[in-house]
């Protein structure tokens, strides 16, 4: 692997992520939400540079109890839910399991929603051109919950940027959204963390951090 396929940090990946998606700069209907937590510093750079708005786009799976990995749905900001159902025709009492993990999840999303933007509204989503940003893309199940949250939100176009992605799961992707923009898509992809020197978890603090930064227009 060269080393011109690895990215120092996210911030480096974000800046690099921003060159791509230039032709979106100082847009008036353009925003750039980022996936937390580890899309944050990415999605930070791409607004800095493109002098967009930074928001994020905040997606909790919904797993099923004692096999969580397996996901029956997510629900994403904006009290949207999307459901898998495949997974719940298999499952007896469905709905009764759907519904209790929903309430628990949807109680996480929100303190994460209170937490992270620190008493600023939501973001006004309908009729606007949306950049999704996170750090990569392996299975691309959380992303592909919040590109079909945003397509019930009345957004006017989803743009989905990753600096590096499973060739597989961008192609996929790309059919459900109307740009999507990889820095890297190597064939010998198989982890998210292999393309980073520095892969060290976002944290919360950082996240809150950015966000106050964006919105108060620091780079």
């Amino acid at each position: 692997m060269h080393s011109s396929e690895i990215f120092h940090d996210r911030a480096e990946a974000g800046r690099q992520l921003a060159q791509e998606l230039s032709h979106y700069a100082g847009r008036d209907d353009v925003i750039v939400l980022a996936l937390p937590r580890g899309g944050v510093p990415v999605g930070f750079e791409v607004a800095c540079r493109l002098g967009l708005p930074l928001d994020v786009f905040i997606v909790r799976k919904l797993g099923v109890p004692g096999h969580e990995e397996l996901a029956m749905g997510a629900i994403a900001s904006g009290d949207v839910r999307v459901v898998n159902d495949d997974v719940i025709r298999a499952l007896p009492e469905a709905n009764l399991i759907l519904d209790a993990v929903t309430e628990i999840e949807r109680e996480e999303l929100q303190r994460r929603e209170l937490s992270y933007r620190g008493g600023r509204s939501a973001p006004q989503l309908h009729g606007r051109t949306v950049i999704l940003v996170d750090d990569g893309l392996a299975t691309g199940a959380t992303m592909r919950a919040a590109v079909a949250a945003l397509h019930q939100r009345g957004v006017a176009k989803i743009v989905v940027a990753v600096p590096v992605g499973a060739p597989s799961t961008c192609q996929a992707l790309d059919r459900e959204v109307e740009e999507l923009i990889c820095v890297i898509s190597p064939e010998s992809f198989i982890g998210v963390g292999q393309y980073y020197e520095d892969f060290s978890q976002t944290t919360d603090d950082e996240v809150c951090d950015l966000l106050t930064r964006a919105a108060a227009g620091e780079s």
